[in-house]
Order: C-alpha cells, then structure tokens, then sequence
C-alpha cells in the first residue's frame, strides 16, 4: 500500500494529478474541483513533498515506483495521468515503463529531456530562512525576497511554511531535494516509447518547452499532440485556468 497523502474528488473514470517541485496536491484543487463534475480526481502529494512521507531518495525511478504503489493500493487502471513540470517527468516516467496502467497522458509544461539546475536560488532562500526566530509568514517572505524577487513565486513557495504549536516548519524535505537537484534535471530515463494517447501543454512565455523538443516528445510519445497556451508561463494551470481546463477537458472527452 502506498503512503503517499492524496485527496479524492468526484466519481466516474479515474483521473490521478502529479504536482511539480515545492507544490503539493493544494495548488490542483481548483482545476480537480472542476473536473470532479465528471471524473474521479485523486490529487497527490509526491514524496517530500506536502502531506507526504520524507526519505532521502528524490529521483524519477522511484516516484514512479510510488505511484505504481498508490495505483495498486487503490485498485487504480485505465487511469488519466497529468503531471506538472516533476510531476510531468513522473507521468512520462510512469507511463514509458507502464504503459498498461494509462488510458490518456497529459504533459503540463516539461519536455523528456535533459535540464540544467533551474531552483538553486529558490533553495538557498529557503534555506536561509531562520524559523526558530519567525514571528510570522511576513517575515518569512521578507526573509525569501533577498532570493525570490517575484511575490507570486514567494507566495507559492511559502504554501510549504506550516505553524503548529512549536512554531513554523517545512512541510517539504528541503535537504533531500536540495541535495538531489541535479537528479530532477534528468530526462526520463527509459528508452521505450509510450504509444497511447498524449497531450503536452506549454505556457507560450515559459522556455521549458521549446519548438525543437516537438520531435524529442514525438520520438518517445508518437500519438501525441502539443498545445500553446497563450499569456501563460510555467505554471499554466494557475495563470490560464480556463483555457487550460478547455484543451484538457476537450481531450479527456475524446
């Protein structure tokens, strides 16, 4: 049985959201609310990550082996699998070595491919971050601002800060992904190709996704297609949620 904390929304075909690093199952709760009307959405937080178990192991191979647990704990088959940026590299990963647990794929805003360390700014702010001496989520933001300029990252980073009655602390396992950076940059390590039907979304200002990763997602994904959403960056999901709900909804029904 898996140990991964996931929430359930909805009944009817099962649809299972993978979020990306620093988020959790929370930043997916207005788009699973949505799809809940027709499908069964289960939000999941990864390892390290939200409500989730900490280890010391942050990589593809064994996410992946998590959500086949989670999958098999919850008597779960024929699923549509989402995944944002980590999460989009989980699903690639997942449905690469099993094909036979995915009835559609959706791709939000990564490629399979090779990325340098994109976070080591966000971490060292994170890091550096005193919480024995917070008096509040203020001063944890002012603390995060030396590192993180932009307040709509801070916001979403600080989703992670939790107060109980010893005072602040991670929800994430920050020294495991810290030390483990490097291996999120990874590409999916299989060289199987996934044959079922795929969608990969990109946000038209994000540079994850670039016009020649076209060919490297059709080498490994060839039934797939590949939408732009226009006015979006990385997090597509939470800057153009309507349209980002449109393309998925239109390709869940077909």
């Amino acid at each position: 049985m898996s140990n991964l904390y996931y929430r359930v929304l909805g009944e009817g075909e099962p649809i299972v959201i993978l979020h990306g690093v620093f988020g959790s199952s929370d930043n997916w709760l207005t788009v699973g609310k949505q799809l809940a009307n027709t499908w069964k959405v289960f939000l999941v937080d990864q390892r390290n990550h939200g409500q989730s178990f900490h280890n010391d192991h942050h990589d593809y191979e064994v996410m992946s082996e998590d959500l086949k647990q989670f999958l098999e704990g919850n008597s779960l088959q024929g699923i549509n699998l989402v995944g944002h940026s980590m999460g989009g590299k989980v699903a690639m990963t997942f449905a690469l070595d099993n094909p036979e647990y995915i009835k559609r794929l959706v791709v939000v805003d990564i490629a399979p491919k090779q990325y340098p360390v994109h976070h080591s700014a966000i971490l060292q702010g994170l890091s550096s971050i005193d919480l024995g001496s917070l008096q509040s989520r203020s001063d944890a933001d002012a603390q995060l601002a030396a590192y993180v300029p932009e307040i709509g990252v801070r916001q979403f980073l600080l989703k992670n800060l939790s107060r109980g009655p010893e005072g602040f602390r991670w929800k994430l396992n920050l020294s495991a992904i810290s030390g483990q950076i490097e291996k999120l940059g990874e590409a999916p390590g299989s060289e199987m190709q996934f044959a079922g039907t795929s969608l990969f979304i990109r946000g038209a200002t994000s540079d994850y996704v670039e016009d020649e990763d076209k060919n490297l997602i059709l080498d490994q994904f060839p039934n797939s297609q590949l939408v732009t959403i226009e006015n979006a960056g990385h997090w597509v999901h939470a800057e153009q949620p309507e349209i980002f709900l449109r393309h998925l909804v239109e390709f869940l029904n077909n």
